[in-house]
């Protein structure tokens, strides 16, 4: 396994990732219909954006064959106006390499960059039937608050939580 930078050519293996993985992770939660329709060409378009967006911070992590199996982005939120504090906005797996690892090879790597960048706080956004929230809280983000959002057609309830010890998680928790 390996983990890098993401580069443009690698939107379409995000794209892929995204849609599979939201489909397993999200069944039960998001309406089928939602989770049925969502497209690998709208996904690669929207992550041909995001790498070439330089407020985003993109990895990936490939397999022995050098597919792409996972990948995590960091980037603050418009709505983040704490200072010297950032986001992580996704860590996403296929279902058949969760619990290997990798999730969190991948939150240590994104950590490192944003101690690079000099962020002192790093919030997530959860939805709260997603057992990633264990994962989140497991390598010690702290749960802060929670509001109501619509995600295809449902709402739902998203989970607010913010690591305030970056070197904890980059020194601590990881190793």
């Amino acid at each position: 396994m390996k983990i890098r930078k993401a580069n443009i050519k690698d939107a379409q293996g995000i794209g892929k990732v995204h849609v599979d993985s939201w489909r397993t992770t999200y069944k039960g939660i998001l309406p089928d219909d939602f989770l049925n329709n969502l497209s690998y060409e709208q996904r690669t378009e929207l992550w041909k954006r995001n790498i070439s967006d330089a407020t985003n911070y993109v990895l990936v992590a490939e397999n022995e064959q050098g597919e792409i199996i996972g990948f995590a982005t960091g980037g603050t939120r418009k709505t983040n106006s704490v200072p010297n504090a950032t986001d992580l906005t996704s860590i996403y797996l296929l279902e058949e390499y969760q619990g290997m690892g990798i999730g969190k090879q991948l939150l240590k790597e994104v950590f490192a960059y944003f101690k690079q960048k000099g962020y002192e706080k790093v919030f997530v956004e959860v939805l709260a039937e997603n057992k990633t929230r264990d994962f989140y809280e497991y390598y010690g983000a702290q749960y802060v608050n929670n509001l109501e959002i619509k995600i295809g057609g449902k709402i739902v309830e998203e989970l607010i939580y913010v690591w305030n010890d970056i070197d904890g998680v980059t020194n601590g928790a990881l190793k």
